[in-house]
């Protein structure tokens, strides 16, 4: 683990993000855990497809291996319009981080909560100290990860999120400095 950095996708990433996203797919079949994702609708390469090409996507990187993904921008989904947030945030200062996947072979590792620090030291590189994020109200574990790191959860919003119907959309926040 003297290894881990994080950077900008490339186009190589791609199949080793995808494996992840099939990774969590297969745990949450077996009933191991609960995201509230649903296979071949959220998430699926095209959703790294597509921050790919929008030059949002970021792995953590271990010793040549991907291990963890998200999407880093200031993209506000438009479901955080119905949140009753705490922050009165500028637009122009809100930093989100979506779509955080770690590798579950490699869990417990501690590599959720580096690429939550990086995160937040992205956002603050960029002069955005609101941060924000969500998860499905059925994820415990990522709540549970959130909460560790200081996030607050002003509101759950009800909602079709991502093409799945029936989400108690979590809404998480924290501001820095």
């Amino acid at each position: 683990m003297d290894q881990v950095q994080f950077r900008l996708a490339t186009a190589a990433d791609l199949d080793a993000v995808e494996a992840i996203y099939h990774a969590i797919h297969d745990q949450e079949e077996a009933g191991l855990v609960s995201i509230g994702w649903v296979r071949g609708v959220y998430p699926t390469r095209a959703t790294a497809v597509a921050a790919l090409a929008a030059g949002d996507l970021f792995v953590e990187v271990d010793d040549g291996t991907v291990v963890a993904a998200a999407r880093i921008n200031q993209e506000q989904v438009p479901e955080y319009a119905h949140a009753r947030w705490v922050a009165d945030a500028p637009s122009d200062q809100v930093m989100v981080l979506h779509t955080l996947v770690v590798d579950p072979a490699r869990g417990g590792r501690a590599y959720g909560k580096r690429f939550v620090a990086f995160y937040e030291e992205y956002a603050l590189a960029h002069g955005c100290p609101y941060l924000r994020m969500d998860t499905n109200q059925k994820n415990a574990r990522a709540r549970a990860l959130y909460a560790k790191l200081g996030y607050s959860e002003p509101d759950v919003v009800p909602c079709t999120f991502n093409g799945i119907e029936g989400v108690q959309l979590v809404c998480l926040e924290k501001t820095l400095g």
